[in-house]
C-alpha cells in the first residue's frame, strides 16, 4: 500500500448521485487509507455514512481522517489493522460493530498486487498472498455476518480483479486469489441470501493511483487505454460510484455476481 493520497476529483463529488437508503448506514471499508479505498471512504462519507477503516498504513489514514472530518456529517474512524492477523480482525471488527451498534456494508477492498514470477514463488511466499489478498476477505464477511443476520440483512462487496480475466503478466499468485474471491462470492450469496445479505463481486480495471503509477511507463498507461473501449483513465471516483450503487437500496436484487468497472478492457 502507499502513502500517497488519491482524493476524488471536485468534478466527480459535485456530481454524485444521492442515495437516500444509505445515509446512517454502517460501513466498513478494509484498506481505506489510500488509492482506491480512500476514495471509497470518501465516497460513504459524503453519503451521510458511519465509515470506519482498517490499514496497515497509519499515516496516510489518519490524514484522510483529518481532512474529511470537518465537512462530514459523521466523522471517519480509522483503526490500524493487519488483516492477516485473523485474531487482531476479529477483535477489531467486533469493536467496531459494538461501537455502531451493528454492520450493514462491509468492502473488502483491500489486497497487495505485486509482481512474482513462478519460479520465485515459495510456499512461504504463496501462503502469505493468499493471506492477504483472499483469506481475509472471507473471514472479515465472517465476522460480520453473524450481526447482519440479527439486523435483518446487509451487504458485503468482494474485491476482485480484472488481471485474471486478461492473464497479465507477473501476477499468478495474485491472480489465482483474485479469481477464487469471484467463487468464494456466489457461494456466499447462496449461503446468506435467504438472511437478506446480498454479496457481490467489484471487478475494478486499472484505476490511476499513485501504486499503479509505479508498475506503468506512460507508454505502458497508453497501451491500457489503447486496449479499453473508452478513453480516458479510471479514477477512485468511478469505482466508488459502482460500490454506492450496489451498496444501496437501488440494488436490493443484486448478488451474487461480477460488476466490472473497466472502461471495456479486453
Amino acid at each position: 500500500m502507499t502513502t500517497e493520497t488519491v482524493s476524488l476529483r471536485p468534478a466527480a463529488q459535485a456530481g454524485r448521485t444521492s442515495y437516500p437508503s444509505l445515509r446512517g448506514k454502517r460501513v466498513i471499508v478494509t484498506g481505506g487509507g489510500s488509492g482506491i479505498g480512500e476514495g471509497l471512504v470518501e465516497a460513504f462519507v459524503a453519503q451521510g455514512c458511519e465509515v470506519a477503516f482498517v490499514d496497515i498504513v497509519e499515516d496516510a489514514s489518519r490524514a484522510l481522517v483529518e481532512r474529511l472530518s470537518p465537512d462530514a456529517a459523521i466523522a471517519p474512524r480509522f483503526r490500524l489493522l493487519d488483516l492477516t492477523d485473523l485474531n487482531a480482525l476479529a477483535r477489531t471488527f467486533a469493536e467496531i460493530e459494538r461501537e455502531f451498534g451493528g454492520v450493514d456494508v462491509l468492502v473488502n477492498n483491500a489486497g497487495n498486487d505485486d509482481r512474482h514470477a513462478i519460479g520465485d514463488v515459495t510456499p512461504a511466499y504463496w501462503d502469505e498472498r493468499m493471506a492477504i489478498n483472499l483469506r481475509q476477505q472471507f473471514f472479515a464477511a465472517q465476522a460480520v455476518v453473524p450481526g447482519m443476520k440479527r439486523n435483518g440483512g446487509g451487504v458485503i462487496l468482494n474485491f476482485g480483479s480484472i488481471s485474471w480475466h486478461l492473464g497479465l503478466a507477473d501476477l499468478c499468485v495474485y491472480q489465482t486469489a483474485k479469481a477464487a474471491i469471484e467463487g468464494m462470492t456466489r457461494s456466499m450469496a447462496r449461503d446468506l441470501g435467504r438472511d437478506g445479505i446480498r454479496v457481490s463481486t467489484i471487478v475494478p480495471g486499472n484505476v490511476q493511483t499513485p501504486r499503479q503509477e509505479r508498475w506503468y511507463t506512460p507508454e505502458g498507461e497508453a497501451e491500457i487505454v489503447a486496449a479499453q473501449c473508452l478513453d480516458g483513465r479510471i479514477q477512485p471516483a468511478d469505482v466508488a460510484g459502482l460500490v454506492l450503487f450496489l451498496a444501496s437500496d437501488d440494488a436490493r436484487m443484486c448478488t451474487g455476481h461480477d460488476y466490472f468497472v473497466d472502461a471495456g478492457w479486453r
